[in-house]
Order: C-alpha cells, then structure tokens, then sequence
C-alpha cells in the first residue's frame, strides 16, 4: 500500500519553495534573534535546537552569539544547503520533530518562523511538545515563534500572484475548518504544478493547553521587534517557556 506523502515534505524539499521564498529578510532575522538573546541572556556554549531549522539562517545567528547549536529538519534539502555553515559551534541533521533522538541536552530549543501546527493530527503537535519537553534540560528555555492565527485568518488576501526567476506563482488563501491552507500554483516552462502550505490555526489558548503541566509561560511577544502580544493586532505569537520539572 501506497502511503500518503505529507504535504511539508515534498514542498520543502522543493526548490520551487526555496525560490518563493527567497526573499525574505536576512537582517530581520538576525536583528531578531540577537533582541531574543538580549531577552535570555544566555551563559557562552550554551547547547541549543534550532527545531526545524530550514537552510540554517537563524542557526548561524545562535552561533554567532556564543551557542552551541544543532539544526534539525526533515527537508534533505535543505540539510543539504545548510550544511556548507557547519563550523564546531554548529551543526546540522536530518530529523523529523516529532521522532526525537535527545534527551535533557538542550539549554534552548527554538522553533521559529512558523514551523509548527503543521500536520493533519493535532495529537502530532502534542508529540512535538513532549519530544522539546524531554529534550530540555532542568529548567530549560522553549521559544516558539508563531503567526498570530486571530490576525492572520481576519486578514487573509484570498488570491495572489508573483513572478520570480521567470516562474509565475498562483497563490490561493482560506480558512477551512481551524487550518489556514495555502494553494500553490507554480507555472514553469509551459508545467504547472501544484503545492500545499496547511497550518492549524493555533491560538494561545491552544498552546497553553499543549503546555499544561510541562512548560511554564514566561514571556509573549507580538513581533520581531518584542513588543507585547495582542492578539487582535500583533503579526506574530511569540512564546518564551520554561520547562516544568512534572
């Protein structure tokens, strides 16, 4: 029998989605994880996941400032691409999230731009939170940087198009039943193919029921730039956690 690929993988390990998105802010990134690591104030060589981590732009950025860093993503790929950023602070693998291979390694693990709440069942996000939980050590700080899902379906552009590189993007936008889906359309030297992104729409309640009785909320923050949470006008959802000893 023929299993179903999840959509994450096959559009990850696109390059088309390497191109749609190659535009986004490098300084930005960067800009926001040296604010994060003000906030922290973490002790030099401390050990830190970058959780779905991509081609490694904000892992680079943790180990500039002093980590210890493993990046971890299911996108062969972009393991691939990441790789070439190896130093001995930082480091690269091929791991799905939910299947984790540490237990109480960790001083941080970040998940960051929006690399959560993506599978159909919602009892994979549960087994996320327990591979983090388990991941850290004593005390141990979990930074999850999500989109704002009150703001974001209030505001969702149904249709767009762009071009890039000479490949024209269709991009289509709904909310359907608690999950923001967005349909790609990629038309490419007379081809078009099609892709996925299917997000839950998870809101801060969500996350603190995930929480209960592991992490403990220390701090939210409603943008890169962490200014306080709202959540009717904030672009992100930025929870700062700490592990709970039971």
């Amino acid at each position: 029998m023929k299993i179903k690929q999840e959509w994450f993988a096959s559009w990850f390990d696109s390059p088309y989605y390497h191109t749609l998105y190659k535009d986004r802010d490098e300084t930005e990134a960067q800009q926001f994880i040296e604010r994060l690591l003000k906030h922290l104030k973490p002790q030099e060589n401390s050990q830190a996941l970058d959780l779905a981590c991509g081609k490694g732009r904000h892992s680079l950025v943790l180990a500039n400032n002093g980590l210890n860093v493993l990046g971890a993503d299911l996108s062969p790929a972009s393991i691939n691409a990441a790789k070439e950023l190896e130093n001995e602070r930082l480091k690269f693998i091929v791991q799905d999230m939910r299947e984790p291979t540490w237990n109480n390694r960790f001083d941080y693990i970040f998940n960051l731009f929006t690399s959560f709440g993506y599978f159909e069942r919602f009892v994979d996000n549960l087994r996320t939170i327990n591979a983090v939980h388990a991941g850290l050590k004593e005390n141990g700080i979990f930074v999850i940087d999500f989109l704002n899902a009150i703001k974001t379906v209030n505001e969702l552009v149904p249709k767009s198009e762009k071009e890039i590189d000479g490949i024209n993007f269709e991009i289509e936008r709904a909310e359907e039943k608690g999950i923001i889906v967005k349909r790609i359309y990629v038309h490419d030297n007379g081809e078009c193919k099609s892709f996925q992104e299917r997000v839950q729409a998870l809101t801060l309640e969500d996350f603190e029921a995930y929480f209960y009785n592991k992490f403990q909320i220390r701090r939210l923050f409603g943008d890169y730039e962490l200014n306080e949470f709202n959540e009717q006008t904030s672009d992100r959802l930025i929870i700062v956690a700490q592990k709970r000893r039971c």
